[in-house]
């Protein structure tokens, strides 16, 4: 596997395994587990997903010590703003059985279409729950 290496110096392995529509439940685990088996390293999901669960589990089936592997998900758009974006982040972890994410995305940023004048400030809030989250080692 390869790694993707950004500006700032943050290392990102490529390719990372993908669970969008990927059934919860056993289906689930087992692609994770399997997918990690065949050398992922990056497991990709989000709560829009609804497979957190069994993704978290598909790590702990795999026997892979969690240090070893880069897990990365997103906050929804339902979930914007400062203490919604906290609050989704720590469902993440729980959902996931992991104490840490290695990266947590906006799932995309809200935009005048949808929240006219508020969209600005929204995302603001957001990013400043993101960089907290970043400070303390989520």
């Amino acid at each position: 596997m390869k790694n993707m290496t950004l500006s700032n110096g943050f290392v990102i392995p490529v390719p990372g395994f993908g669970t969008y529509k990927t059934p919860d439940g056993e289906v689930c685990v087992n692609a994770v587990r399997e997918a990690i088996a065949a050398g992922y390293i990056h497991i990709d999901t989000a709560a829009l997903y609804g497979n957190e669960c069994s993704v978290g589990e598909g790590v702990r089936q795999s026997g892979k010590p969690r240090e070893e592997l880069f897990i990365t998900s997103k906050v929804w758009n339902t979930e914007r703003g400062y203490d919604k974006t906290l609050r989704a982040c720590e469902k993440t972890l729980k959902d996931l059985g992991m104490d840490y994410l290695d990266l947590y995305l906006i799932h995309w940023p809200a935009n005048k279409l949808q929240f006219g004048d508020k969209a600005d400030a929204i995302n603001v809030d957001t990013w400043r729950a993101m960089e907290r989250l970043s400070e303390e080692g989520v």
